[in-house]
């Protein structure tokens, strides 16, 4: 993967953000998120005041709100599932709106959406600020087993490698006069699909055999050594170490 390799997450920038290590950035977005989950419903000001710490690090890192909002939409789902939860979750009853309504539901739903946006967020800025190589140094450098950071790679290598093949092949139906509009026209991308695995898993095969004869044996050479100064690990910990300061007064007040 070169270096110069960059996800549709990632918004290049220079900032105070962007220039931590990767592996600070990583450990300070799960010590957040772990933090946010500890948090007691209950205390809503809390939530506010992780969205507000949120928000300092969007303006440090210089991205815009308008590209926050929208990867924040990978979401969707479980919003949709947390507005459920008031009419399907049994217990106590309350009217809001005119509506019937769980009061169980209600905390529930209010659990999900201010939790699950929060660790979406917080997630989207790692992955804003953060170039997929370099995500992958800092799981290394963070001692993650080095089989899942490789598989990791290769995934995302390959992900790649797959979507630009299934883009050629589709280009080649269209110049041939295809156009999927109904069933009759399965069968040909249910080949165009089986074409696909064969290129791939044949092409995965002529890597790892030219990965063996460069000497692969099993784990890949550390190319870039990542490392990080006490001053860059205090900046990063200053989010989850703010975050732990409202937790705590959230199951204290």
């Amino acid at each position: 993967m070169g270096a110069g390799h960059a996800h549709k997450l990632y918004r290049h920038g220079h900032s105070p953000i962007h220039d931590l290590p990767p592996h600070c950035k990583i450990a300070a977005a799960f010590c957040f998120v772990v933090v946010v989950v500890s948090t007691p419903r209950e205390s809503m000001w809390a939530f506010a005041l992780y969205a507000v710490l949120l928000g300092v690090v969007t303006a440090l890192a210089r991205i815009p709100a308008g590209f926050l909002l929208k990867r924040l939409l990978i979401e969707v789902p479980f919003v949709a599932f947390a507005l459920l939860m008031p009419f399907v979750v049994p217990g106590e009853q309350t009217h809001v709106l005119g509506l019937s309504v769980s009061v169980p539901g209600l905390w529930g739903a209010w659990n999900v959406l201010a939790k699950g946006t929060l660790g979406v967020a917080a997630s989207v800025l790692l992955a804003s600020t953060t170039e997929l190589r370099s995500l992958l140094l800092g799981l290394q450098r963070l001692k993650l087993p080095p089989l899942l950071v490789q598989i990791a790679s290769f995934m995302i290598r390959y992900g790649d490698v797959i979507t630009d093949e299934m883009r050629r092949m589709s280009i080649a139906r269209r110049s041939r006069g295809f156009e999927a509009r109904g069933v009759r026209q399965w069968g040909v991308l249910a080949k165009s699909a089986g074409a696909l695995f064969i290129r791939s898993y044949e092409r995965g095969e002529r890597v790892h055999l030219a990965m063996v004869s460069r000497g692969y044996a099993g784990s890949m050479p550390v190319i870039d050594e990542v490392t990080a100064s006490r001053t860059q690990w205090a900046y990063a910990a200053a989010l989850p170490v703010l975050a732990l300061a409202v937790c705590l007064l959230g199951w204290t007040l």
